[in-house]
C-alpha cells in the first residue's frame, strides 16, 4: 500500500499540475511525452523517476501498460489537487502582441501589433491583474530604456488593457499616426497639445499638437521583469 511522504519539489508539484491541468482540459491523461514538454523535462525517463516517486507518496497511480496510465488520486492528495487546480483556474493566458518601443520612436510592422505568433502568450494570476476585465487584455515585449526610471526595463513584458484615450500620468502606448511610429511613454495633457514624457533623464518627451495624430492603443497595468541572465 502506498503512502504519502512529506517533501515534495518544485518539479513534483509542476508534474502535479500538468497532470490537473491536461486531464482537466483534456478529458483523459497526458502521456509521459506530454508530461515532460509541460513540465520542461527532456528526458523520459527523468518523467518516469518522478512519477515513481509521486506514486510511492500516494498522490498518484499509473498503469505501466498504457500511455495514458497517470491519474491523480483526489482521496490521497485531495488537498493539493484542489490547491493546484485553482492555481491552474486563476491563471490568464495573454497573447503576446509584439514589441513596443520605450526609446525614440520607430515604425512599428502594420503598428497594430499583429505581426507576432498568435500562439505567443504569458500566464498571469488573475489575482495579480488591477482590473476585473481581462478579456481586452493583451502583452507587448518591451524595446529600449526610456522606462527605465519607471522600473520598466529592455525586455520586460507589459500588460495592456486596450483603451482609446488617457489620464494624465497613465503610462500608455500610443500610435504616431503621422510618422507610422508607436511608442510607450507617459500621456500628459498640457493646453493645446499632448506631452509623451519617457522615465530617463537622458531623453526627451515628444509633443504632439495634433490630436487626430496620436491614438492610445492601450494602459499599462502590470509588469513582468526579466531577470538580468548575465
Amino acid at each position: 500500500m502506498s503512502r504519502r511522504k512529506k517533501g515534495l519539489s518544485d518539479r513534483h508539484k509542476k508534474i502535479l499540475e500538468v497532470l490537473a491541468a491536461f486531464s482537466k482540459n483534456s478529458g483523459y491523461p497526458p502521456s509521459i511525452r506530454e508530461i515532460g514538454k509541460a513540465a520542461d523535462i527532456s528526458s523520459t525517463s527523468v518523467v518516469n523517476y518522478y512519477l515513481e516517486q509521486l506514486m510511492e507518496m500516494g498522490y498518484i497511480e499509473r498503469d505501466s501498460n498504457i500511455s495514458r496510465g497517470v491519474r491523480l488520486l483526489r482521496n490521497a492528495a485531495g488537498e493539493l489537487v484542489a490547491e493546484v487546480e485553482t492555481v491552474v483556474n486563476n491563471l490568464l493566458r495573454i497573447p503576446v502582441m509584439g514589441r513596443i518601443v520605450a526609446s525614440a520612436p520607430v515604425p512599428v510592422p502594420q503598428s497594430d501589433f499583429s505581426y507576432y505568433d498568435a500562439e505567443s502568450m504569458v500566464e498571469v494570476a488573475r489575482s495579480l491583474i488591477p482590473t476585473r476585465e481581462t478579456s481586452d487584455l493583451f502583452a507587448l515585449e518591451v524595446q529600449g530604456d526610456s522606462m527605465i526610471d519607471a522600473m520598466v526595463n529592455d525586455g520586460d513584458i507589459v500588460i495592456m488593457q486596450r483603451a482609446q484615450d488617457a489620464r494624465n500620468g497613465e503610462m500608455v502606448a500610443v500610435w504616431l499616426q503621422d510618422r507610422d511610429e508607436t511608442t510607450l511613454k507617459y500621456f500628459f495633457r498640457e493646453k493645446n497639445r499632448v506631452r509623451l514624457q519617457p522615465a530617463n533623464p537622458t531623453m526627451g518627451p515628444i509633443y504632439v499638437d495634433d490630436p487626430k495624430s496620436r491614438r492610445v492603443q492601450g494602459k499599462v497595468v502590470m509588469v513582468i521583469r526579466q531577470l538580468d541572465q548575465r
